[in-house]
């Protein structure tokens, strides 16, 4: 039942507030990232039968931190793509060691335009899909192979653009309890962060309607 409701409502949230002008879709861009949610149960434990407690569905997830230093976390990751004013435009939930690269066809459209992401979605595939107009995706340096000065400027600028979908994560895991899965499985996680995802967009269209109601206000006191 989750499943069948839930897929849809984020659209329809979207298309909703896209009709009252609050997102804005043409010549929209595409942020996508995706984010490490700690497993309720991550660690090997003994249950009761010597059962291992471990939640089944996750997944481990190694990442190298800006110091360096290895990052191990088991758990699940969400995927999402956002817009520039930080509404989540589409959204996946997968065990942790999925490779975030492997969902990017899910979030996008078929004229999804310019696509911002880090170098982790670098790869011939995704060159060729989106071309070089709409490919914002920070080049990757190689071994022997270093990042030339116009791509360490093109990557600065991807940069300053690409912040927005990791602010997104952040207010989501600070306020919404993102953070750290709640349940044991991965569907009624992935149901709790598309509820989440429904509630940020919410709450930012209303924050931004405000802002509009405000604004014409102002103008109408003006123009009087």
């Amino acid at each position: 039942m989750q499943r069948s409701l839930l897929e849809p409502l984020l659209e329809q949230i979207n298309n909703h507030l896209e009709q009252n002008s609050i997102i804005v879709t043409l010549g929209s861009i595409n942020i996508i990232d995706a984010t490490v949610i700690e497993a309720k149960q991550s660690r090997k434990r003994k249950g009761k039968d010597s059962n291992n407690t471990q939640d089944s569905e996750a997944g481990y997830n190694v990442k190298t931190a800006a110091d360096g230093k290895r990052k191990t976390t088991y758990g699940f990751k969400m995927h999402a793509n956002t817009d520039e004013d930080g509404f989540v435009k589409r959204m996946t939930y997968t065990p942790g060691n999925v490779h975030d690269s492997q969902e990017m066809d899910k979030l996008l459209n078929k004229a999804h335009g310019q696509v911002f992401a880090d170098s982790a979605y670098a790869n011939k595939k995704n060159d060729e899909r989106l071309g070089k107009h709409n490919n914002k995706i920070l080049h990757r340096a190689y071994r022997n192979k270093p990042l030339t000065k116009q791509q360490k400027q093109d990557n600065k600028q991807r940069s300053s653009i690409r912040y927005i979908v990791e602010r997104t994560f952040g207010l989501l895991k600070l306020h919404h309890g993102l953070g750290k899965a709640r349940y044991l499985g991965l569907e009624r996680n992935k149901a709790k962060a598309q509820l989440i995802a429904m509630s940020h967009n919410l709450k930012t269209g209303m924050n931004i309607f405000k802002e509009m109601q405000r604004l014409k206000t102002l103008r109408d006191y003006c123009v009087q």
